[in-house]
């Protein structure tokens, strides 16, 4: 298949745009033209010449000549509205705007149809592992019965600095800001909502179902503390933040994110730092494991440059689960086992849990051990931001009819 020739518009120069800029320059394979970089801040100083660059988006979507759109600001909004007019204008379109994606993912599907263009996202949900594009196509009739892993490095490098060095969360966190792996507003990332974006991506490409990101129960790290990594460590365990998706019966999934136990002879036990690990088990294939870096510029830009490929070859998701519509239903109807630190017993009476295995009450903290349902989580999602807790996923299988949940 002939290639392309591909110039390109590309719309922030951040990490990731400066990432980008790098993998290109240094890869053999082909030759893309960056015909002109539009970004917003008309005094910041700039690496290379200010000719390179528009404040102009329309200086882009407009112009004819260029026929790929790489997005990588972090307005999910703007980008939207970027996305959207470069493909009705009959632009292909590369993105690594997780949010963007999961808020309007069946629409945008919709439009790479109506307006005959391709829009390609790997960096939006694994930065340098290709998760995508193995579930668009080795896993394209698999039957697939789980996936999860840690899909942030913000907050795994935060939980791997807790459990290695015994520093507290706001240390951790202060340490992945200096570094440049989180935010001066860290909130998507260590709240879990960047899991979830991601979770919601591929699950459309795992099940074809295009979720509601609101619809799916999301938890992060913020109210973790320092008795929670001993319980860890005393019990043998890491505590990772991992989104899960998975099915519950023929034709019908669920999904969330929880902070998870995760015991020494487990894939991510040893994904540590800023790294991420996706497992996948399906009928046929059984375990698979994918690691590399979820954070860095280099890292998400080496994604990026990959759809790049991929488009001047005319590659185009195909949404083959979708297509097949083996997967119907949607629910939060499902039991799983969870650690519960709190303080008021008042609070833990809200959990409702159906049953206990273990459970302790010290001067300082209190926790137990047992079974909930997902749907009475999700009910209490506003209230737990101001509740003295902590909840883990203990990992454990509760119900028959769910796939194994190792990990």
């Amino acid at each position: 298949m002939t290639r392309e020739k591909l110039r390109i518009g590309l719309f922030g120069y951040g990490c990731v745009g400066q990432g980008l800029h790098d993998v290109l320059n240094s890869s053999k394979g082909f030759k893309a033209d960056i015909v002109k970089i539009c970004v917003k801040d008309h005094r910041k100083k700039r690496r290379i010449d200010m000719s390179n660059f528009t404040y102009d988006k329309d200086e882009i979507l407009n112009d004819p000549s260029i026929n790929l759109v790489v997005e990588l600001i972090d307005d999910a909004d703007e980008a939207f509205r970027i996305v959207t007019t470069a493909m009705k204008n009959g632009k292909n379109v590369v993105t690594a705007n997780k949010m963007m994606v999961a808020k309007h993912f069946k629409e945008l599907v919709e439009m790479q149809g109506k307006y005959k263009v391709s829009l390609l996202y790997e960096a939006s949900a694994g930065a340098s592992i290709p998760i995508i594009r193995n579930l668009e196509e080795y896993y394209d009739n698999e039957l697939l019965h789980s996936l999860r892993g840690i899909l942030n490095g913000t907050t795994n490098y935060i939980l791997t600095k807790m459990y290695n060095e015994g520093i507290p969360y706001a240390e951790a966190l202060k340490e992945a800001q200096e570094k440049g792996f989180a935010e001066s507003d860290p909130t998507l990332d260590v709240d879990g909502w960047d899991a979830k974006f991601k979770l919601c991506i591929i699950t459309g490409h795992a099940y074809g179902l295009f979720l509601n990101p609101d619809e799916v129960f999301h938890y992060g790290i913020r109210a973790i503390s320092k008795f929670d990594i001993q319980y860890a460590k005393e019990k043998g365990f890491k505590i990772k933040l991992v989104p899960y998706v998975g099915k519950t019966n023929e034709n019908t999934i669920t999904s969330f994110v929880l902070p998870r136990f995760i015991s020494a002879d487990k894939y991510l036990y040893n994904v540590d730092n800023e790294y991420n690990g996706v497992i996948t088990e399906a009928a046929f294939a059984d375990k698979q494991f994918f690691s590399g870096k979820g954070a860095g510029g280099h890292a998400t830009g080496s994604a990026v440059l990959s759809d790049i490929s991929a488009n001047s070859y005319g590659y185009r998701y195909e949404y083959k689960k979708f297509q097949q519509g083996t997967v119907s239903n949607y629910t939060r109807n499902h039991k799983l086992e969870v650690y519960l630190r709190y303080k008021d017993e008042k609070d833990r009476e809200l959990f409702g849990f159906e049953e206990v295995s273990e459970y302790f009450s010290g001067k300082f903290f209190k926790y137990v051990i047992g079974v909930i349902n997902l749907e009475r989580l999700y009910a209490l999602r506003e209230q737990l931001g101001q509740m003295d807790v902590f909840i883990v996923n203990t990992g454990r299988k509760t119900d028959p009819p769910t796939p194994p949940s190792e990990g």
